[in-house]
């Protein structure tokens, strides 16, 4: 199992925890953390789970994506907290 180590900046974000992906929920806008060539990090954009895969909860356009954590989608202006 691969650690995803995170860093937050804010107190705030430590109450928004990351949760295993399996978890997921399908019902409402959610932030995903990935790992991929650049390392661990989180969309910029909320994603929605649907049966098969995830899609870019903004656009409603399916998205290649295979994340390993999940938490709740909150306004960009608002978090500082980044998965480092």
């Amino acid at each position: 199992m691969t650690n995803v180590n995170f860093r937050s900046n804010d107190e705030r974000t430590d109450a928004f925890m990351w949760l295993a992906i399996h978890g997921a929920p399908f019902d409402r806008d959610i932030e995903l953390a990935v790992i991929d060539r650049e390392g661990p990090h989180s969309l910029v954009f909320p994603c929605r789970r649907v049966i098969g895969g995830w899609i870019d909860a903004e656009t409603a356009k399916r998205i290649d994506v295979r994340p390993t954590h999940w938490r709740e989608w909150r306004d960009r202006s608002q978090v500082s907290g980044l998965i480092s």
